[in-house]
């Protein structure tokens, strides 16, 4: 990798590249209230919402890889001005969307914007000198972002002006950053190119990604149904809505504890704990007897703590195989399409109001994400390179 020196973003700039991702991923956390809301008033089935839902995550991942791929580095303040534009344009014209395909559309579109703006908050994730740790930053953030809209969405937004409200506040927030986009670097420093960094693609680099999209499809599995299985064991709607609640302030937990804790402890042996860990819970979720609701709520906790504990692992893990940074500038695209395919999945696993089974897929994939995660190389480089001011 190039040892050429690049001074560091001052702490504002890294603030503002941070708050535009955060913007960037809002729809994700917000989805449950603003596509039930659609249904609610019959803008969408309930059968098309998986393939709103769906569409507009993968689409998000698309964006990563196509900014990694594609995009100029240089012009990141342009970029992002540009996506920014462009998801706020398309939020506001899902008010004029119809049915179902209509809807699915508009919201991919609205995703390919959201990540290419997340590409270019990772890009200057993976050039500062502690990556993982501002990636644990990242999280945390997102987390209680997304919670903070979801509340206001609930209580103020949606119940005076419907769901079209919530989308012309998305439209809104997503304006922001055009505006950030004069706080964070102007440009980023180019990536060492392969002929440098000794970087191809092969088993050995596919492996983190595949680590982290086994991870995320555990997760994302078994959080889809995470409503028909506490209903199951016996609570209502009310206690679950707070059992969710209890598991958003988990995950800040988790992830403010790893970004304290990720340079501290040994990458492979913990996300390989972390894999078991969500096998232990979700196994132990499938055979909870009815009336198990303490020991499903104390499963979800720790389901919950685990979840934001182990994403800045993801990016250690990454620059593991590949020190240069270009392969953890992908790891955001797996994570969300881990996010998007677990659930996909775990569909075709459920009986009517039956989601018993999903548990039991949520197993296999954290499983299989600790097999690979055992069978990466260890390779250590150098620290990556830094931020064009």
């Amino acid at each position: 990798m190039s040892s050429r020196p690049y001074p560091s973003a001052s702490p504002v700039q890294l603030a503002g590249a941070l708050a535009i991702g955060t913007i960037a991923v809002l729809m994700v956390g917000v989805q449950p209230i603003l596509l039930g809301a659609l249904v609610e008033a019959g803008h969408v089935s309930l059968e098309g919402v998986g393939i709103v839902a769906m569409a507009e995550i993968i689409m998000l991942g698309l964006g990563v890889v196509l900014g990694d791929t594609l995009l100029p580095v240089a012009r990141l303040r342009l970029i992002t001005i540009l996506a920014a534009l462009c998801a706020a344009a398309l939020d506001l014209l899902t008010l004029q969307a119809v049915g179902d395909g209509g809807m699915a559309a508009v919201r991919a579109g609205a995703g390919l914007a959201e990540g290419v703006l997340i590409w270019g908050t990772t890009g200057v994730i993976v050039r500062t000198a502690q990556p993982a740790r501002i990636g644990g930053v990242f999280f945390v953030l997102q987390t209680i972002a997304q919670a903070l809209l979801g509340l206001a969405l609930a209580n103020a937004i949606i119940p005076r002006w419907g769901w079209p409200g919530g989308f012309v506040a998305l439209a809104l927030l997503a304006l922001l950053p055009c505006l950030l986009a004069f706080v964070q670097p102007a440009r980023l420093a180019p990536l060492a190119p392969p002929a440098v960094s000794g970087f191809r693609w092969s088993a050995a680099t596919l492996q983190p990604l595949a680590v982290v999209f086994l991870q995320l499809a555990a997760l994302g599995s078994f959080w889809a149904y995470l409503e028909p299985l506490g209903q199951a064991v016996g609570l209502d709607a009310r206690a679950a809505q707070t059992l969710v609640a209890a598991v958003l302030v988990m995950q800040v937990v988790g992830g403010s504890v790893a970004a304290l804790a990720v340079r501290r402890l040994p990458l492979v042996p913990t996300l390989v704990f972390c894999s078991m860990a969500l096998a232990a819970v979700t196994a132990t979720v499938h055979q909870l007897p009815a009336g198990g609701v303490r020991s499903f709520s104390i499963a979800c906790a720790a389901f919950g703590f685990v979840w934001l504990f182990m994403l800045p692992f993801h990016i250690g893990l990454a620059f593991r195989a590949d020190p240069s940074g270009r392969l953890a500038g992908l790891v955001p695209a797996a994570q969300l399409l881990g996010s998007a395919l677990g659930p996909l999945t775990a569909s075709f696993m459920v009986e009517g109001n039956d989601a018993s089974a999903v548990p039991l897929l949520s197993v296999a994939f954290a499983m299989t994400a600790a097999t690979l995660a055992l069978l990466t190389r260890t390779r250590r480089g150098a620290q990556p390179m830094r931020i064009l001011p």
